[in-house]
């Protein structure tokens, strides 16, 4: 047990663990942000795409994927360089990233529940959803922030106001606690039950239909990669919220092994959730020889 806390408090564990993490969320961030402005630029430019609920709610979730990982370059990269800030500004950054994390489940969930509606209720559910798209997004915003807002005064309670202010070299984390803890596993438990009923319901759907056609088997392995992905998510996320921050070199290992799993899902989701749509996938590659056909006329311009 000693043997534990003193490896604890050895700031280079800290600070390794740091680089680590923000070397993997530079990558995540520059892959994630490539992706996410394509599949934006084509919806963008495409009258019908930009107002379907699917794709507004995809163009959400990749950007709140961006978000995390660039938020998590900032805060692993004030850690891993000792930049000694403020332990306020420490758990803003930490907050804001926290908050848009828990965004990219919410839009995990919303999309399922989307795609359940639009299989199962297509003609009473379209007229409905799009009346309500945006203040369903925005009372999912309020709920986050009201949830991580409450959870940080909780918790910012016990510092007094000068350690508040006082600069740290590793800067700590908040939302650390057992209630913090507690109320995060409820929520992702909540989100996660909405996410699986909905497939759930939707591959009944599809089994009660009965046409094992081609389309029919790619949208059963559409469900199955998403599951797969899910869990991809999920499994590392409840692991750290159960475990907290726990001492020794064993357990600095197994937290670098579920965040590579977790990066490794962020960097899928743009993939999996968008690029493998068919109908992105045809817009893009007309999207992509249009590029190509400019640049080739571009260069093959004779100068005036």
């Amino acid at each position: 047990m000693n043997l534990s806390s003193e490896r604890c408090n050895i700031s280079d564990w800290l600070r390794l663990e740091a680089t680590v993490k923000a070397s993997v969320y530079t990558v995540a961030f520059f892959f994630a942000t490539f992706v996410t402005v394509i599949i934006i630029t084509i919806v963008s430019q495409n009258s019908k795409l930009k107002k379907e609920v699917r794709y507004i709610l995809l163009c959400h979730h990749l950007l709140c994927i961006s978000s995390y990982c660039g938020l998590g370059v900032v805060f692993q990269g004030m850690r891993a360089l000792l930049a000694n800030s403020p332990m306020l500004v420490c758990w803003v950054v930490f907050g804001v990233q926290l908050s848009v994390g828990e965004g990219i489940l919410f839009t995990l969930a919303l999309m399922a529940v989307n795609t359940y509606l639009a299989i199962c209720w297509p003609l009473k559910s379209l007229s409905f959803v799009d009346s309500v798209k945006y203040r369903i997004l925005a009372g999912s915003w309020a709920i986050i922030i009201f949830k991580n807002v409450c959870l940080f005064l909780i918790e910012g309670t016990n510092p007094t106001q000068g350690a508040v202010f006082k600069s740290e070299p590793l800067c700590p984390v908040i939302l650390n606690g057992s209630a913090a803890r507690a109320i995060g596993m409820v929520f992702l438990f909540l989100l996660l039950s909405i996410i699986l009923i909905s497939y759930s319901l939707i591959y009944q759907e599809g089994k009660r239909a009965g046409h094992f056609n081609r389309s029919n088997i790619k949208a059963r392995k559409t469900v199955l990669i998403h599951l797969v992905q899910m869990g991809l998510h999920v499994i590392p996320t409840l692991i750290f919220i159960g475990l907290g921050k726990m001492c020794g070199v064993f357990f600095f290992a197994l937290n670098l092994v579920l965040f590579g799993v977790f990066a490794f899902a962020q960097c899928l989701n743009p993939l999996i959730y968008g690029l493998w749509n068919r109908e992105l996938q045809s817009r893009l590659h007309r999207w992509m020889c249009c590029q190509r056909w400019c640049g080739h006329m571009m260069t093959n311009r004779e100068p005036v």
